[in-house]
């Protein structure tokens, strides 16, 4: 009965964790879901949903839902490590500080949830699920530092999914595209506000570059699934009885995961910059 059992949802404050917590509680589970804000924390709860205060860069936070998650006698079924952030920057202009940032949010802050609630997984036999995406397959010019963490979560799952299956825990990737969440507004916004500190030649370099990102990033977002959608797509990899090592979620995460994998690299170079051209901006008049 899924109502005797507990799902962790972390970044469920709005978009796909936010949906993902919804889908879950109504297919029955008791969602614990991890936001950063009391207002976020009022905005999602509901029957089946019950927020938690949850930084995940924060060690005490996650002693308290690992605390919370011990109290309960229900078993824990399933940990959605959703949250994240999105800083895109050129390799050569992205500050060391947001380098960090990024990495302890897209990684380390899963990794150390994971740790926190294996005990409780091991005891119910439960499931890790990892929210990677396209770009933990693919790295796109300025997602260095976005890819570089969503490339070393993909590695971590594998790791642990062989670490952890004999002992009875699944442990699953899922890799979006395009979702029309929040996430890609505020990346395009933090990275506008990154390039006005580029210096002057730096701007002759890429500034162009951010440009045309920033436009295949929106045309993106608007054209791809529905938060809902895609939370679908994860309900299933949590309640699945056998569960694939990685889900594609979209469209073209299908298409571009398929091209990866057969075409050279230097072709992907190709196609990568046919495609941000069409997006560059047209050269100033004289």
């Amino acid at each position: 009965m899924t109502e005797n059992q507990l799902i962790v949802v972390t970044g469920a404050s709005t978009g796909l964790g936010a949906a993902t917590a919804r889908e879950l509680s109504r297919q029955g589970f008791h969602v614990l879901a991890g936001v950063r804000r009391e207002r976020d924390a009022d905005a999602i709860r509901a029957a089946g949903v019950e927020p938690i205060i949850l930084d995940i860069t924060v060690p005490e936070q996650i002693e308290a839902l690992a605390a919370r998650v011990a109290a309960d006698p229900r078993p824990l079924r399933a940990v959605v490590n959703n949250a994240g952030i999105q800083v895109n920057a050129p390799v050569e202009t992205l500050p060391m500080g947001e380098w960090r940032r990024v990495f302890e949010v897209n990684l380390f802050g899963h990794i150390a949830v994971t740790q926190a609630l294996l005990p409780a997984l091991l005891r119910s036999r439960g499931r890790v699920i990892n929210i990677s995406s396209i770009g933990g397959r693919i790295a796109m010019p300025t997602y260095g530092a976005y890819a570089g963490a969503k490339f070393a979560l993909e590695a971590v799952s594998d790791s642990l999914r062989r670490e952890v299956a004999p002992l009875g825990v699944d442990v699953v990737v899922i890799e979006p595209g395009g979702v029309r969440t929040e996430i890609a507004g505020r990346g395009i916004a933090t990275a506008t506000d990154l390039a006005t500190r580029m210096t002057p030649d730096q701007k002759q370099r890429y500034g162009s570059l951010v440009r045309a990102i920033n436009t295949l990033m929106d045309t993106g977002t608007a054209s791809g699934l529905t938060a809902d959608a895609a939370a679908r797509a994860v309900a299933r990899a949590v309640t699945v009885r056998r569960p694939r090592a990685r889900y594609p979620i979209g469209r073209d995460a299908a298409v571009l995961l398929r091209l990866a994998r057969f075409l050279p690299d230097r072709m992907l170079d190709r196609i990568s910059a046919a495609n941000l051209r069409r997006h560059r901006p047209a050269p100033a008049a004289v």
